[in-house]
């Protein structure tokens, strides 16, 4: 065969045709309106799914990470929101932006992390992906795609499963999934979702890596609870809809606990970095975790000190439509969204401004998210307390606060919702303002509605 005649690209296929190059697809869970209510204010403007972390919408990184997967054809994103003006254009530019196929199938109702994918399994199986991995939405990762596929296939059977693990501390465990390896093989011995006491410290990360076999068993999972539901027509609620009840299937706590310990399940383990978004302040952590991979992916989104320009200290991401004048400081840890204006004086830190907000000359932004068209004044102050993991301890992840403790606010970041006025020369310390507040005076540890 000639070469010339090949380009590159071909030449690759060719070189090994026993060998079908595999076909890949990915699955990305996004919830639904009624999800992400930890999130509020910031989600009665934008769904979740598509708040910005590190400047970019928070599903944008997940699509990337598997669109750098080789052979990855197509991705689908499950979910229940009604289809929306930001979700098809979000959609649409991505499709764009990474050539890839990108399409949202809308569940009808919330049939959990396993029914979203069983209701969906015709559309997941058409063309035959050899494997596919299901991410979740409230994910932050370095999302090691290629390793996990790497790792499948020197690990059990050709058709096994792998969950992406990670090393939790033995405290914070418990609130997530527990996973007992088997040390030699990393099998998946057994599986606990948010165990009373403690399991294990290995935890799930909420990314898969499943080829169709998995369909079987929550298809097994299915037939029960249909079995089930003509057995005990009411579980003690008002008769539902019954189909949804028997749809309604989790991965966790319905197959993964089953398919342990059978030589079907494992886990690979990442040591680079993993943090679940589930509220507004773990939104920041989740951010300096991106901006800080930026140096290596992304470069050119991080802003640096040139002549003119604001003073930056650490990472910053700054939209190229900001107005920023050259005697604010911005760092670290500070993302500026699209025609946000900065004025003269102005020091940020450990915080995610939103598209067209102002900061007046002089302010200062710390552990804060100042939401879409908000105004703060001059000399005004709008200061948070970080919900970080602990620094000191190298597996601590970021606890998911409630939002009060012993009847106060639990002290939190400060989020002012979208067309927020703070006047000038206040302090809002560790509050919520609702969307739409013109403020007359400071406030502390407050919800502001």
């Amino acid at each position: 065969m000639d070469a010339e005649v090949f380009p590159n690209s071909h030449r690759r296929l060719c070189s090994d045709s026993t060998h079908q190059i595999t076909m890949l697809k990915a699955v990305i869970l996004i919830g639904g309106p009624q999800k992400g209510t930890r999130f509020r204010p910031l989600s009665f403007e934008v769904p979740k799914p598509l708040f910005p972390v590190a400047g970019v919408p928070m599903l944008q990184h997940h699509i990337e990470a598997c669109a750098k997967v080789p052979n990855m054809k197509e991705i689908l994103l499950i979910g229940f929101y009604q289809p929306n003006e930001e979700l098809s254009r979000f959609l649409l530019n991505a499709q764009q932006e990474f050539k890839i196929s990108i399409r949202y199938l809308q569940e009808y109702a919330a049939l959990g992390t396993g029914g979203g994918i069983y209701h969906f399994r015709d559309q997941i199986v058409s063309g035959s992906p050899e494997a596919f991995f299901v991410l979740n939405a409230d994910v932050c990762s370095a999302f090691p795609l290629a390793e996990m596929l790497s790792f499948q296939k020197e690990h059990g059977e050709p058709n096994s499963f792998v969950i992406l693990g990670t090393t939790s501390n033995r405290k914070q465990s418990m609130n997530y999934g527990c996973i007992v390896e088997n040390e030699e093989t990393n099998e998946v011995l057994h599986y606990v979702e948010k165990p009373s006491t403690f399991v294990s410290d290995i935890i799930n990360c909420g990314i898969y890596l499943f080829n169709p076999d998995i369909f079987q068993h929550i298809g097994t999972v299915f037939q029960k609870n249909q079995q089930d539901m003509l057995l005990y027509p009411y579980d003690g609620e008002e008769p539902t809809n019954g189909w949804h009840r028997a749809e309604a299937i989790r991965l966790e706590q319905d197959i993964f606990t089953a398919l342990a310990g059978q030589g079907k399940l494992y886990v690979y383990k990442t040591l680079s970095f993993w943090s679940q978004i589930k509220s507004a302040g773990s939104a920041i952590y989740a951010s300096r975790l991106y901006l800080n991979q930026y140096h290596t992916t992304h470069p050119e989104r991080l802003a640096s000190n040139k002549e003119g320009g604001p003073r930056i200290s650490g990472n910053v991401y700054i939209h190229p439509t900001a107005n920023i004048d050259p005697t604010a400081m911005l760092g670290p840890n500070v993302s500026i969204g699209t025609g946000v204006t900065i004025g003269a004086g102005v020091r940020v830190r450990e915080s995610i401004i939103l598209h067209g907000a102002t900061l007046q000359d002089h302010c200062c932004v710390l552990n804060s998210i100042v939401g879409w068209d908000s105004t703060i004044g001059k000399w005004a102050r709008v200061e948070g307390t970080p919900s970080d993991p602990n620094p000191n301890d190298p597996y601590a992840k970021i606890d998911s606060e409630t939002l009060f403790r012993d009847g106060k606010l639990t002290p939190s970041i400060t989020i002012l919702g979208c067309n927020v006025t703070i006047p000038s020369e206040v302090i809002i310390l560790n509050s919520i303002v609702l969307p739409h507040k013109d403020l007359n005076r400071g406030f502390k540890n407050q919800i502001i509605l």
